[in-house]
């Protein structure tokens, strides 16, 4: 947990208040959002979607700001007006949030506003991270992180009191995939009949796993990855990484801000699911069918999130090992130690096994999302990787 919170303190871009000039690239979708607002054409429901790392929350924060600023300039917010003041502390009356929380031993039935001071100091140290450097933040990395039935009262609650200063109210949901199915049908009577002058603002990266009736009332902006030009530049604001780190982690990130600062600072997640392939992997191929249950056990003790996580980077090692067999250095995105570790592995993975190997992580990600019970899960997976691992 630590590692997690040193990381995100230390050596990211440190992010100040959310204006459009800090958002890292994005410029087609900066330049729509200010549009929009210049005519007043301003949708009352906006959904981000696109892959982690892109901006999508740094985005809706920006364009929130935006919206309230009482002395906007030509392309961003002033900065000075109180409205961006209380903007900057993420304090604003009329702004609100939600996010995916998790119950503690003090807190049975948890809502947003439990956390939300943790949710402000989270992204005043960077608006890019994941959901599992999120739960990690608040200290419980292994829970499944929800939005609960109990949300859509207090949603209910803030959106039909009159807005205290600015013209709109604003509702920043984060990730509404992980909304309980009561809560998203509150939530789509809200969008379908909103309070006057209320902007919603839902960030997903996971767009079909949000109900096609609330997608369907929501304005799409699909947020592309970031251009190799600015994720450089962003990069390069941070004088511990040389040009040419920065250059291996413009190529390896491929457009994924979280990526490149996992790459340029390793969080635990990252070391541990390095440590956890190899070990399946090994165990595999000396047919240790008790190391194998072992394994199983201690994967299945980890939160869904960290176990489609673990599914998510074997499925990308297994295909960057497959590139390196098939000698295309130039189509390999690999760390040094991945890659000194694949000199030796990755001769094991070739045309004939590559596709069943790709099938049982994506199956995993598909059954662990599916609340499959993870002990058989895994065990299942463990056992096929020693039949593939042969042929």
């Amino acid at each position: 947990m630590e590692a997690i919170h040193t990381r995100i303190h230390s050596k990211s871009i440190i992010f100040g208040p959310m204006f459009f000039k800090d958002v890292i690239g994005q410029q087609k979708i900066k330049e729509r959002l200010i549009h929009s607002v210049k005519e007043e054409r301003i949708s009352h429901a906006l959904m981000f979607t696109g892959p982690e790392g892109t901006g999508k929350l740094a985005l809706a924060l920006a364009f929130a700001q935006f919206v309230s600023c009482r002395n906007r300039s030509e392309n961003d917010s002033c900065g000075e007006c109180p409205s961006c003041r209380k903007y900057q502390k993420l304090a604003h009356p009329d702004l609100h949030f939600v996010f995916p929380v998790f119950p503690t031993k003090t807190i049975k039935k948890p809502v947003s506003d439990d956390f939300l001071p943790k949710w402000r100091e989270m992204i005043h140290n960077t608006p890019y991270f994941t959901l599992s450097q999120w739960l990690g933040f608040i200290e419980n990395e292994n829970a499944q992180g929800l939005i609960y039935e109990r949300e859509s009262d207090s949603i209910m609650r803030k959106l039909n009191l009159k807005s205290f200063e600015s013209e709109y109210k604003v509702m920043i949901i984060w990730l509404p995939e992980k909304m309980h199915q009561a809560c998203s049908n509150k939530l789509l009577k809200l969008i379908e009949e909103p309070p006057s002058k209320t902007l919603f603002l839902l960030i997903t990266e996971d767009e079909e796993a949000v109900i096609t009736t609330i997608r369907s009332r929501t304005q799409l902006i699909k947020v592309p990855f970031i251009d190799k030009d600015s994720l450089r530049k962003a990069l390069q604001t941070n004088n511990t990484f040389s040009a040419e780190q920065i250059e291996d982690v413009v190529r390896l990130s491929n457009g994924n801000y979280i990526t490149a600062m996992e790459y340029l600072n390793p969080d635990e997640s990252t070391a541990y699911f390095f440590v956890k392939f190899q070990e399946m992997m090994r165990f595999a191929y000396m047919r240790e069918v008790y190391e194998l249950t072992q394994w199983a056990e201690e994967m299945a003790a980890l939160g869904r999130d960290r176990q489609k996580a673990f599914f998510s980077f074997a499925l990308r090692l297994i295909r960057e090992y497959f590139m390196m067999n098939m000698n295309r250095s130039n189509l390999i995105y690999l760390k040094e130690e991945e890659k000194e570790w694949g000199n030796k592995f990755a001769p094991f993975i070739n045309e004939r096994n590559i596709i069943p190997f790709a099938r049982e992580f994506e199956l995993g990600i598909k059954h662990i999302s599916m609340n499959g019970n993870p002990r058989i899960i895994f065990l299942d997976t463990a056992l096929r990787m020693v039949r593939l691992i042969k042929r």
